[in-house]
This record gives C-alpha cells, sequence and structure tokens, in this order.
C-alpha cells in the first residue's frame, strides 16, 4: 500500500504526477492519493473579500487562522475546484477516482482544537474560536471498500471534528495519519522542492537520508511547509509506515523516482528497534517537534 500526498505549491507538475500515479495505478500499484488547496483558498479568499490571516506560533510554525467563513472557501477552493480538476485528470487517464472531502463518510476525523497559542506583535495570546485540528481516526472500512472495488480515493480537507464540524487539517500529517491507519509501506509527500536542503537555495545540497531520531534536529534546516512534512513523516514513522520520502513533484515519473531512491528518505530501523540500542540517542517524540499550538493545519 502507497499513500501519496500532492503539494500544491507553484513548481509541481500535476500533470506529471497524475501520469505517474496512472501508470502506476495501471501496473498494480494500490494506493490513496491526498492533497490541499492552501493557495486556492487564499486566492479564492482574496477575491471574495476574506484574505486569509496566518498565525505563527511559539515556536515558530505558521499556520492559517481558520474561522468558519474560512472552511467555506477551503471547501469551495479545495473540495470542489481542486478535488474535481485531479479526478477529472485521473479520469481521462483510465482511472477510476473517486474525489472525498474528510467530512464524507468522517473518513478524516480528530478533535478540534480548544485553544492555540500565537505571537503577534511580539506578544503571545490565545486564540479558542480556531476551526482546525489534527486526524486522529481514519475511516479505513470506506477506504477498504474503495480500494477493493478498483476506485483510487482522492482525499482532502476539510475534515470532520469529534463535534461534528467541518474543520480544517495540516494534509501532511493527514496523509500521515492515512498511511499509519491502512499498514502502508511507503508514504510520498511530493512538493515542489527536491526533498529536505541543508542550504535552501541550493538543489546539491539535499540530505539524501534522515534517520528518525535526527528529525528534531533537522527542523533547524526546514521552514515554511517543510517543517510540516518533516512532522508528517516522522508521525508516519513512529505509527508503523516503513518510510516516507520527501520529494520533488516535478519533471517524468515523480512518484517513481521518489521509490527509487530520490528525495530525502526517513526509513524506520528493521524493528522499528533503533532506538533501544546501545548508547543510541531516544527517538523524538511528535511533542517534542511541535506544541500543542501547532497541531493544526
Amino acid at each position: 500500500m502507497l499513500v501519496v500526498k500532492l503539494g500544491g505549491g507553484a513548481g509541481m507538475d500535476m500533470a506529471a504526477c497524475v501520469a505517474d500515479i496512472a501508470a502506476l495505478w495501471h501496473e498494480g500499484t494500490r494506493m490513496v492519493i491526498l492533497h490541499g488547496g492552501a493557495d486556492e483558498t487564499s486566492e479564492l479568499g482574496e477575491q471574495l473579500g476574506h484574505p486569509p490571516r496566518f498565525v505563527e506560533s511559539v515556536s515558530g510554525m505558521r499556520s492559517r487562522y481558520t474561522d468558519r467563513r474560512t472552511v467555506e472557501l477551503l471547501a469551495m477552493a479545495c473540495a470542489g475546484q481542486r478535488n474535481v480538476s485531479l479526478v477529472e485528470a485521473l479520469q481521462q487517464a483510465g482511472v477510476q477516482a473517486v474525489g472525498l472531502a474528510g467530512v464524507d463518510g468522517a473518513v478524516l476525523r480528530g478533535p478540534r482544537k480548544a485553544a492555540i497559542t500565537v505571537v503577534e506583535d511580539g506578544r503571545r495570546r490565545v486564540i479558542r474560536d480556531d476551526l482546525s485540528g489534527k486526524v486522529t481516526d481514519v475511516n479505513t472500512h470506506l477506504l477498504h471498500l474503495l480500494l477493493a472495488g478498483g476506485y483510487l480515493p482522492v482525499l482532502c480537507p476539510p475534515a470532520l471534528s469529534t463535534e461534528g464540524q467541518a474543520i480544517n487539517i495540516d494534509g501532511d500529517r493527514a496523509a500521515a495519519a492515512v498511511a499509519c491507519a491502512l499498514g502502508a509501506e511507503t508514504l510520498v509527500l511530493l512538493t515542489d522542492v527536491p526533498g529536505l536542503l541543508r542550504d535552501r537555495e541550493d538543489p546539491a545540497s539535499l540530505v539524501e537520508r534522515l534517520d528518525p531520531r535526527e528529525v528534531n534536529e533537522a527542523m533547524s534546516l526546514a521552514s515554511g511547509g517543510m517543517r510540516k512534512k518533516l512532522l508528517g513523516a516522522h508521525e508516519a514513522i513512529v505509527g508503523g509506515v516503513g518510510r516516507a520520502v520527501l520529494a520533488l513533484g516535478r519533471g517524468p515519473e515523480p512518484i517513481r523516482r521518489a521509490l527509487a531512491g530520490g528525495g530525502t528518505w526517513i526509513e524506520a530501523a528493521p524493528g522499528h528497534a533503533a532506538a533501544s540500542s546501545p548508547g543510541a540517542r531516544p527517538p523524538a517524540t511528535p511533542a517534542t517537534l511541535a506544541t500543542r499550538e501547532e497541531q493544526h493545519a
């Protein structure tokens, strides 16, 4: 089982991604696709007079403040425009794709954050009305039904909160949750850069292999969305996924290249026992990688 998250950066080549997904699917690879829609949501918000507002957590992670209107815009841009366009392209490539927002069949579900602490103008403040959360429950029964019927699930936000509200989620971490729930061998996170770079301006500085215990330290190399991708990759490994790959979603066969060793590989040690070896450092935990107020998109 393979789970693929498609990033939305300008450097992504969706046509190449779709072609590769279709080729792998026709060869018998069963997978689940996830995508976000941050850029589309922001653009739509600007057009409709509700521009995006971003907040920064106390440890520097930047996230979208999500009020009810933003959830509505997310549904229009992500579950509407982008999901339909992706499913359309896959259907044209001969793949029976089925688009689902996380609220559909409660396929992606989790608690809404009761409060988040952010830094604005150098001061901390608590926000209690943010409609964001983290996926903790995946409706694998529905996904297995679709896969068994020969359908390719294509998932996106918004998810469903445990209280029955539509909420914003981080796509990379949602993909990790899906990969864990399905027992996937590999999670591929495609983005608009080659992977984790030591020098953000130099593609040749790619970190090709990263031990799961080194993810916490590697956060210092990452910025923007790459920090969430590292966090999602680490959560996938902790949850039992064999490997997570951060790779470039551009050029011929981007997924196949990632599976063949391209990008940044974060791979679990055999039996996930590396941390118990003599003298080994304990693995970084999700709690050390992100504070509680960062558990949202």
